[in-house]
């Protein structure tokens, strides 16, 4: 039983690098098609700034094109949360959401390639694409007095005490009272890609984004607000390839 329990683990040890061994897509980064997703974090967002979908081919051994799509929250550098006396939290001054779907087009250049098995591949890219912006109201709860409160939302205006404000309005509230905002993005970056096998890839990117409407989105209208945002960001993707 002794000897039974010394040579189990080295048996499955041997038949591990064996079946590793016979995959025939190690160290070969041949492919055609790539299909990635990806959560974002930015400058100008939250604790999960965004969310990616990217489809990329190859053009020749060292060059490929992609196609984007972007979805991301972007918020004024002078948002600042606070806690209610109920425990919730807020953003006092904030009066709409700002979500931009993001469209593009770009060229990715590998300027390291990995070797088999190991090491990190590191590639440029550059895309460039449309922006539509939802500019979402922001609603609050807010205590008119001891036992009436309303949900609306924010107007400085009206809502002047922060001590009154029990909380947010509910996830997506007045999503359909949403105004549009059309502009355009182009951002530049870095990417690092890990693992070892042709048919999925694992890793981030680190980059640049500039990013204008045709107007100014009044995210808080007592602060400076803008119709131009730029942001540093890093995006961990997964994926798979054929």
């Amino acid at each position: 039983m002794t000897k039974l329990k010394l040579l189990l683990p080295l048996f499955l040890i041997l038949f591990a690098i064996d079946t590793f061994a016979q995959r025939d897509d190690i160290g070969n980064y041949e492919y055609d098609k790539e299909y990635l997703f990806g959560a974002n974090k930015n400058t100008n967002g939250g604790l999960i700034g965004g969310f990616v979908f990217k489809v990329g081919t190859r053009i020749t051994d060292d060059q490929f094109s992609f196609w984007a799509l972007e979805f991301s929250n972007v918020k004024n550098p002078k948002e600042v949360r606070y806690n209610t006396v109920l425990g919730n939290s807020y953003i006092f001054g904030k009066s709409n959401y700002l979500y931009s779907i993001r469209p593009q087009y770009g060229r990715e250049v590998v300027l390291f390639k990995k070797a088999p098995n190991q090491g990190v591949q590191v590639s440029a890219l550059a895309a460039v694409g449309p922006s539509l912006g939802l500019i979402a109201p922001y609603y609050i709860e807010y205590a008119l007095n001891r036992v009436e409160t309303v949900s609306e939302q924010y107007d400085p205006e009206i809502h002047q005490s922060r001590f009154n404000i029990l909380g947010t309005g509910r996830l997506f509230q007045g999503i359909g009272q949403s105004e549009l905002a059309i502009g355009a993005n182009v951002k530049a970056a870095l990417n690092f890609e890990f693992g070892v096998f042709r048919s999925n890839v694992t890793g981030l990117e680190l980059g640049y984004m500039l990013e204008g409407f045709t107007k100014e989105i009044p995210l808080i209208p007592t602060a400076e607000n803008r119709q131009i945002f730029q942001s540093v960001y890093f995006t961990f993707y997964y994926g798979f390839r054929k």
